[in-house]
């Protein structure tokens, strides 16, 4: 197991870009809050390389809610996607607009409204006085979403450096909680707050043409506290950062450490254990989604598996934090963009 990285905390707002567009030095480490201005991803200098994108899932006793606004200079890639984790049945749909049409990212994390509109979508996200919230439409199918911020709640930002040219800024917020409505053909699922949980992937950089990755994220309760799983590996092997982190009761816990991801590609649906000095934890998986892409220049493959996380980890103070039954994913990710 490589040993524990040593990873700076920035703690005051910073711009993620030079005045030329590659990236600062001092915006390299990770952040319990959004504080990167990222508006300098975009325009024609580094066409075709940037990659910007929110999505958010949110997980309810009853269904799983996902959408994703993305724009990749060249095209905009979007999703809204249900699945009813009694039936498994899912209801989907996908627009891929050229050179981004249709599509309004803010330049930096609650900055503005994100939105996409296609001829079968319509996406929003919008910030609020206490939150986010979070619609999108789609044949026989909407969904209006609060997603909560709670009084202290923390965010963990990381950037992640392959080169001053290649770069990524993350931001992964976990463990907010949900209410709202869900219609699917003319019925309504009320989404009550206390029992749903929403996670927010929010993206902004350039990223190297063919890449790899594993991500994790999972939230819930669980011996009396409020829990949310944060893991990540492959893309961020060897570049000196993690996004490996877990949040208890708002506050967040840094793992600098690089994780084991094992899981196997042949059945996806077998338990995947991700491991470190820090952390272990078990995944159940009870559903996967599987996307592919073949554009040409843009391709894809993904299985996302949703599941049970169980195990435990260790907080800034060494203490041993058990926990069972918190639902998220985990998926095994490749990229040509």
């Amino acid at each position: 197991m490589p040993p524990h990285l040593h990873e700076r905390e920035i703690t005051e707002p910073v711009s993620l870009t030079r005045p030329n567009g590659r990236l600062n030095p001092e915006a390299v480490g990770w952040a319990r809050q959004p504080l990167l201005d990222t508006s300098g991803i975009g325009g024609a200098r580094f066409w075709g390389r940037n990659k910007r994108w929110e999505y958010w899932n949110v997980i309810t006793p009853t269904h799983i809610l996902a959408l994703t606004v993305s724009s990749l200079d060249y095209a905009g890639v979007h999703e809204v996607w249900v699945l009813d984790r009694r039936s498994h049945e899912a209801r989907s749909a996908n627009a891929v607009t050229p050179f981004a049409g249709g599509v309004m990212l803010p330049g930096s994390l609650g900055e503005g409204t994100a939105r996409a509109t296609a001829k079968n979508l319509a996406i929003e996200i919008s910030e609020e006085p206490d939150g986010t919230r979070v619609r999108a439409e789609i044949d026989g199918l909407r969904f209006d979403v609060a997603v909560a911020l709670p009084s202290g709640h923390e965010r963990l930002g990381v950037v992640v450096p392959w080169s001053d040219r290649l770069f990524q800024y993350t931001v992964k917020d976990v463990a907010r909680p949900a209410s709202g409505m869900l219609w699917i053909d003319g019925v309504e699922f009320p989404l009550r707050d206390g029992d749903c949980w929403a996670v927010l992937d929010h993206g902004r950089g350039r990223w190297p043409y063919d890449v790899r990755w594993n991500w994790g994220a999972g939230s819930g309760e669980s011996n009396g506290h409020v829990l949310g799983i944060q893991i990540g590996g492959q893309w961020t092997d060897g570049t000196g950062s993690t996004e490996n982190a877990f949040l208890v009761d708002g506050r967040l816990h840094k793992i600098s450490e690089e994780l084991r991801w094992e899981f196997d590609a042949a059945h996806y649906l077998a338990p995947w254990r991700i491991s470190g000095e820090s952390i272990e934890l078990t995944l159940e998986p009870f559903y996967d989604k599987i996307s592919r892409t073949d554009l040409g220049i843009l391709s894809s493959s993904t299985h996302q598996c949703f599941g049970r996380y169980s195990g435990w980890f260790r907080d800034d103070r060494g203490t041993r934090i058990e926990f069972h039954d918190l639902v998220g994913w985990a998926e095994d990710v490749r990229n040509r963009w």
